[in-house]
């Protein structure tokens, strides 16, 4: 890192962490000082790890054990960013700015427990134990739009502040049509070159069905490379675009007139960790081998309480609406099949065999998202589940429903064995603290009134976040 700051005449250095949500916080030092940050770390208040998704503190910051029972939260006091130098990036778009990506400690050196970065570390490292390597790739949804207006006024800077003001920048309905991408291609050659000069490992980059929505494909990567990228990558649209008069929003259903909702698949397998071998490819006339329709078991079975990590707005439920939907309603899988939680790509023998969980939401914290599969999926593992029978025709069949609401999700959560073991009861205790808030200044706004409709407390929370 240092060399690089030499060679490219970096003039700052960004420090940034993945905050609960996945939003990216840090700090801005000239280089000269990020030399001794990289050894001594970076301080940070620790009312970070306290924030729901409207950046208010949601425990008692200044009483025992800083309303969460650790004597290092107390007085709002500091941690301590630890710079992981395999990230370290310089922004193509930023002049003469590194940027890093890092691990949260408190001064005495013991582990943050609520450092979603690490406890995907975690996760991994459980697969490791078991000679197992976790592979995955992003598959994300997002939508594009021209900013109109910032609302900048001081009469718009409620707490959350007004959502910005957009237009659309396609017509939608025209799915993956040449002319209407080559009517953004301006701005997508931007992002095109961004995604590239970072290094992110981009594959496609399509147009979807709904107004000015897009998706993004990336090749795979191993242990935490496709969390890091993912963060990076939400972060880096949303500036790049911002400097070229758009905006783009990982809010699951905008609260806009005809707007589609969008999604976040994640594609997944395992693999040996001594020769990089495919564990999910079968043998046999199955499409899994059994270790891989084991981890499908696990998916399927702990699918309501992962909900609560791969769909984590109150947003993100308004996805689920219905027969016949691109979005799953049940906790099924089938081979090749759209119209499932959990679809099965490849044949016998085929070395890209893996599964692709469609059930996320692009505003998802990516670390979450994926410790919840490895935990869930080793489970089915050890448990040597079995995942039943294909459903083919999917909305032709009753099965177990996912949840339709956060809350729903929140209560499964809750009484979840597998995943407090996995992340530990003080985590779990910790984020449906967090969760419980933001559903209670909701219900509070809404006055409890159910709606399947997308309300405006959920665009001012959801459309301008991370």
């Amino acid at each position: 890192m240092e060399r690089d700051i030499k060679r490219h005449k970096l003039e700052v250095v960004r420090f940034a962490f993945a905050d609960q949500h996945g939003v990216l916080r840090g700090k801005t030092l000239v280089a000269e000082e990020a030399h001794s940050a990289m050894r001594e770390g970076v301080t940070m208040t620790s009312t970070l790890l306290a924030k729901d998704t409207s950046h208010r503190t949601v425990f008692p910051v200044f009483a025992a054990g800083g309303g969460m029972g650790l004597p290092e939260m107390e007085g709002a006091g500091n941690f301590v960013m630890v710079a992981d130098s395999a990230t370290f990036r310089v922004l193509p778009w930023a002049n003469h700015t590194g940027w890093v990506l890092c691990d949260a400690y408190f001064p005495n050196g013991n582990p943050v427990p609520y450092c979603t970065r690490s406890l995907l570390r975690a996760a991994l490292d459980r697969c490791a134990n078991q000679g197992f390597a976790f592979m995955a790739g992003l598959e994300v949804e997002f939508q594009l739009f021209k900013l109109e207006d910032p609302r900048l006024a001081p009469e718009s800077l409620t707490w959350p502040a007004e959502a910005p003001a957009v237009s659309h920048t396609t017509h939608g309905f025209q799915y993956l049509t040449e002319t209407r991408f080559d009517a953004v291609d301006p701005i997508m050659e931007v992002v095109r070159k961004t995604m590239q000069a970072l290094g992110l490992p981009l594959r496609s980059m399509e147009v979807e069905l709904g107004p000015s929505q897009f998706e993004f494909t990336f090749a795979p990567g191993i242990g935490l490379e496709p969390a890091d990228q993912m963060v990076l990558f939400r972060s880096a649209m949303k500036q790049v675009a911002r400097r070229h008069g758009h905006l783009v929003s990982f809010m699951c259903r905008p609260r806009l007139p005809n707007a589609f909702a969008s999604g976040w698949h994640l594609h997944q397998s395992l693999l040996d960790r001594k020769t990089n071998k495919n564990l999910f490819v079968s043998n046999d006339d199955k499409p899994l081998s059994p270790l891989g329709r084991a981890f499908l078991a696990g998916l399927l079975v702990h699918a309501k309480a992962a909900a609560a990590f791969t769909t984590p707005t109150l947003n993100g439920y308004k996805r689920y609406h219905g027969v016949n939907s691109m979005a799953p309603i049940q906790a099924i899988w089938a081979r090749d099949n759209r119209g499932v939680m959990i679809r099965v790509l490849g044949e016998s023998g085929d070395a890209a065999t893996h599964l692709e969980n469609r059930v996320g939401e692009p505003l998802a914290n990516p670390y979450l998202y994926m410790a919840s599969q490895i935990y869930a999926g080793l489970d089915g593992v050890d448990r040597k589940l079995v995942p039943g029978p294909s459903a083919d025709t999917p909305y032709d069949i009753k099965a177990e429903p996912l949840p339709k609401s956060l809350a729903e999700a929140l209560d499964a959560l809750k009484t979840s064995g597998c995943f407090r073991a996995g992340f530990g009861d003080v985590f779990v205790d910790y984020f449906l603290t967090i969760k419980q808030a933001e559903i209670a200044r909701f219900t509070a706004d809404t006055k409890g009134q159910a709606t399947s409709q997308v309300t405006e407390w959920e665009h001012k929370e959801y459309f301008d976040l991370a």
